[in-house]
Parts: structure tokens; sequence; C-alpha cells
């Protein structure tokens, strides 16, 4: 068993804290974002037989921590002591974050050879033992995402043929591999109210001009309860929302694989969106971006198309980095592997790793608080007693 000297501790502080409204609301609601005044430097997640950590969330009305490691979903108190996890997962799930609203855990669930995309709905408030099966548990549902499909599957050479999972094709609309990156926030157009917001991955292609921006779907998740569907083997149903109530395009240039985690910064307004770096020469290849959120998404022209098109393009926040050439804006920093914002300038960044286990090589995953300072290239510094300035504040 792991050695957890400060767990007693820190068990009987996140009772009082609880106790006594320490874990203030930020409005409307039990489960509406909340401050956690005093956070560990550190969140163990374990060590698993699975695959490598994908992303993390946290409850901050129940003091609990979620991982996602790719076909199990973790979920520890702040301690890092396992408190129930969920398998079964044939499917890659991706980044989490926690809806504000009624503390319920989402995440990317994709399922490439069968040309399904799901976002999976966690009640975290029944996930209570270990192993518990996603299937057959009660704990997880499912919603078809038709917009990702639709462009997953676009026959862009005109051949009349998918050509697959695969990065050297001229197929998939702007590059889409599938989906990853999630998180709640405001509407991207300015309109008001709470939205989650899906990232599109993006295959890595050199050779093609039309997947050099990251693609942001946003939907008003309050009435999907109508398209929620129990998880069954494999993807298995196609409710869910016709079509997002927001598209959105953020010129970046290629990434390998989109968009691995993206967070919203309740502090300072804006997104982070932390990316395994591309290969373009002719982009600077950032692994983190800002997307400015004082600027409403504007109609403008969706860049490399084999056809001009038109969108909704948000900007990136002209602040870090700074790429003369192409005009991208951005940072040098991890947060490929989990990215949770505090929403008083300091944030949770995941690392990922592997222990052998009697020849079995295990993988690991760890929250490591850090605040923000803009600095450049690693915006992010150890946590300590300083003000943070917020993500680009």
């Amino acid at each position: 068993m792991r050695s957890r000297p400060h767990a007693r501790f820190l068990a009987l502080f996140l009772s009082a804290v609880v106790a006594s409204g320490l874990f203030v609301a930020g409005g409307g609601g039990a489960h509406a974002r909340a401050r956690v005044p005093s956070p560990p430097a550190s969140v163990d997640g374990g060590a698993w037989k699975s695959g490598h950590l994908q992303g993390t969330a946290i409850d901050r009305s129940t003091g609990h921590m979620y991982f996602s490691f790719t076909d199990l979903l973790v979920k520890t108190d702040l301690a890092g002591r396992p408190v129930g996890s969920v398998t079964g997962f044939t499917g890659h799930l991706g980044d989490l974050d926690v809806d504000p609203r009624d503390g319920r855990v989402y995440g990317s669930l994709e399922y490439k050879a069968a040309q399904a995309f799901y976002i999976a709905v966690f009640d975290g408030s029944r996930i209570t033992r270990m192993n518990m099966d996603a299937r057959t548990a009660g704990v997880v549902s499912t919603v078809h995402l038709r917009e990702v499909v639709r462009d997953y599957t676009a026959d862009m050479d005109g051949d009349g043929v998918f050509d697959g999972d695969t990065a050297g094709t001229a197929d998939h609309r702007y590059g889409c591999s599938g989906i990853d990156g999630i998180a709640f926030g405001p509407d991207l157009e300015g309109r008001g109210g709470s939205r989650l917001t899906v990232a599109y991955g993006v295959y890595a292609n050199t050779a093609r001009t039309d997947n050099d921006h990251q693609v942001l779907l946003q939907y008003d998740v309050r009435d999907w309860a109508r398209y929620e569907r129990p998880l069954g083997e494999g993807a298995s149903h196609t409710s869910g929302p016709r079509s997002p109530d927001g598209k959105f395009f953020v010129y970046t240039g290629n990434t390998r694989y989109g968009v691995q985690n993206l967070e919203y910064d309740g502090y300072s307004g804006n997104w982070l969106m932390a990316v395994y770096r591309g290969g373009k020469a002719a982009f600077p290849n950032y692994s983190l971006y800002v997307v400015d959120g004082s600027k409403p998404a504007r109609r403008g022209v969706v860049r490399g198309q084999p056809r001009p098109e038109t969108g909704r393009i948000v900007s990136l926040l002209p602040r870090g980095l700074h790429h003369g050439p192409s005009g991208v804006y951005g940072y040098e920093s991890g947060g490929q592997y989990g990215l949770v914002s505090l929403d008083d300038g300091r944030f949770y960044v995941a690392e990922a790793g592997t222990v052998d286990s009697g020849g079995t090589t295990l993988q690991t995953g760890r929250a490591v608080l850090r605040r923000w300072t803009g600095a450049t290239p690693d915006p992010f510094a150890e946590a300590g007693a300083s003000t943070a300035s917020g993500a680009g504040r």
C-alpha cells in the first residue's frame, strides 16, 4: 500500500472544510464552482494496469479528484486514496470535467473502429467501490455526437471510400480524428449561460493545409437527459443532439491529435488548450495555447480549406511567446495529461509515468499544484505564497 503520512490530517481537514462551508460556492447550486482554499500540493492518482493518463477533474464540493486512464476512471479523495473506479471501457476515455450544476463527471469517449463518438456522463456520487463495471453498474450513460461523426467520416477526396483511422489521407474534415479535450465554461459567442465545450482530436499531417485549426463544439447540456443511454459493448446507439449549439475554430497550426486537455479558467476568463506539439515548419508548434475569453467569436475565414469557407473564429490571447510569420501566440508547458483550474490563479497540472510491478508495467498519474505567472516559455511555477496573476490576466 502506498504510504501517505499526511492522509489522516488531510481527511480531517477536508471534513472540517466541508462542514464549515469553506468550499464556498461560486453561485447557483450545491455543485457550482467553488474555491479550494488550501488544496494539497499534489494528488496521487495511483498506478494501474491501463492506458496512460488522459485527463483529470475535481469536484470541489465533495473534495474528490477523478483520473482518466484511457480505459479506466479512478476516483480519489484529495489525499490520493482511491474511493472507487469504473472499468470495462472498450473505447478511448479522454479528458474529463465536472458539471458545476450537478457534480456529474463528463468525459470524451471514442470508438473509432465503429465510427462513433460519445460524451460519457458519470454519476460520481454512486462511484463508491473499486472495479465497478461501466456497462452494468449503472454509474455511466452516454450521449452520441453526430457532428463529430460527420467530420470524422467525411470523404474529402471524393473517391467514395472512407480511409479509416489514419493520418495519411485527405479524408477527415479539418483533419478530425475524433474528440479529446472537454470543459464547461461560457458561451464563446458571449450569449450567456454555461456550455459543454468539446475539442476535436486532429491528425498530425504536414502535407495538407486544412488541418491548422483547433475545432471546438459547444453544447447546452441542460436537456441531455433525453439523449442519455446506458453504455453498451462498443458503440451501440446514436441518441444525441442533431448538431452543436456552436462550432468554433482556433488558428494554431496543426497539432498531433488536437487538444488533449481543455480547461476554462474562471479567474481570467480564458480557455487553455494543452496539445502535443505539431510538426509543420511554418508554425511555432507550441504545447499550450490560450483562447482570449474577452473576445466573442466573430465570423471569419477558416483558412486552408479546399473550398472557401467561413466560420466562427475565436482568438488566441496576444500574450506569451509570439511567432511573427504565423501570428500565433502560445507557451511551452505541460497539461497534456490533465489540467484543472481552481479559478484563483492556481491549477493542477497532471504528470504521467510508469512503474514496474513484478514485471508488469503500470501507468501512473499525479496532479501537481502550480500557479499561473504568464512568464515565458513556461507560464506555470511552483505554487507558493505569491499571488498569481491568472491565466493571461
